[in-house]
């Protein structure tokens, strides 16, 4: 490349994702547990609609996402017309930062946030500026101190990733109201069906003008491997991050297993209610073995080791022994490991192995 040619700024300073290690050399069998993925897989209802979908490879799919959008609202009584779909939730967060912030703009997120908050605000070219966490949840007071007249954009993932943590609505409401007539607070709401009772922001998204509300279908859905997301806010925010979203960004099947996804919410509910279970069996297990968690809302829990040694150390033996976890030291977590609640076996294969850990190191 010459040096008449360059990328916009920001871009280089992008450091590539990475995702959850998937495999252990030597170890076919390995149990993966680093990306937060339901053990329990799609919904019976969901993977006959995807299969229906090899019968229309031959033609385009709905530009408006009309079908998802009227599911979409019609489980969680939300009007369809605030709705947009996208390829993850990812891609509605690139989406608002491309529309909202720029050169000299300022985009905010708590310090231990999800990693394409920082990615995608270097991208639009906007200086992306981390805020310190009270005890790795989010610190509304820090927020507000933070902003100013260049913010653009503040991102909270609520139930947060990858501390598991999550703050109340009330508080919610106080950092959407307390921020500059300019800014708009995005609400990452990727864990929220594992979280009972929790709305995932989404009544706030509806009354208050300057919220935004991002969903995802690879969590609790079983759909990571389909990539299919979907936000919710204010009209003219919508209308703004339509005109720069792809008119073909989701397939047929990616469209047609949403739908059916979605419109199967006893899956959900089993899935919620078993993820529960273990989750607490999980922690409480830990804790016996020395190796402490902030109670999650989520479906991983991220346990905490006396330093970044131990923790590394950790990951090698658990590797050895065929089960993948997921370091987090890029998210400013380096004596962490989180772990994904997998089903029952899982969860005790992975308890014995660190049990065996700490009584041999």
């Amino acid at each position: 490349m010459t040096d008449a040619i360059r990328p916009q700024p920001g871009i280089m300073k992008i450091a590539l994702y990475q995702g959850g290690t998937a495999h252990v050399a030597g170890k076919p069998d390995a149990i993966k547990l680093s990306s937060n993925e339901n053990p329990f897989g799609p919904s019976e209802r969901t993977k006959e609609a995807y299969a229906r979908a090899v019968q229309r490879l031959h033609r385009y799919p709905s530009t408006d996402h009309a079908a998802l959008r009227q599911a979409i609202g019609e489980v969680h009584d939300l009007d369809p017309d605030r709705i947009i779909c996208g390829v993850g939730s990812d891609e509605i967060i690139h989406f608002l930062c491309q529309a909202y912030a720029g050169a000299r703009d300022e985009v905010l997120f708590t310090e231990h946030g999800f990693l394409m908050y920082r990615i995608s605000a270097l991208a639009a070219g906007a200086t992306p500026i981390a805020v310190p966490e009270h005890e790795r949840t989010t610190d509304v007071d820090a927020l507000l101190a933070a902003c100013g007249p260049k913010t653009k954009l503040v991102f909270i993932a609520n139930p947060n990733n990858p501390t598991g943590t999550m703050i109340d609505l009330a508080e919610v409401e106080r950092l959407a109201s307390g921020l500059p007539k300019q800014a708009i607070l995005v609400l990452d709401s990727a864990y929220a069906e594992y979280a009972l009772g929790y709305d995932g922001g989404a009544e706030l998204a509806t009354r208050l003008p300057n919220v935004v509300m991002t969903r995802t279908f690879s969590k609790i859905y079983g759909l990571g491997g389909l990539r299919i997301g979907w936000g919710y806010g204010p009209r003219a925010i919508i209308d703004v991050l339509n005109r720069i979203r792809g008119p073909f960004n989701l397939s047929n099947a990616q469209l047609d297993a949403a739908e059916a996804a979605v419109r199967d919410q006893d899956h959900v509910t089993r899935c919620r209610t078993e993820n529960a279970r273990l989750r607490v069996w999980l922690a409480d297990a830990l804790t016996e073995r020395g190796v402490l968690s902030d109670a999650s809302m989520a479906n991983f829990v991220l346990a905490r080791f006396a330093d970044a040694a131990e923790a590394v150390a950790c990951d090698g033996f658990l590797q050895s022994h065929g089960l993948i976890v997921r370091q987090v030291a890029s998210y400013g977590l380096p004596n962490c490991l989180r772990i994904t609640v997998g089903d029952e076996a899982s969860c005790r294969r992975i308890v014995h192995a660190v049990g065996l850990f700490k009584e041999t190191h």
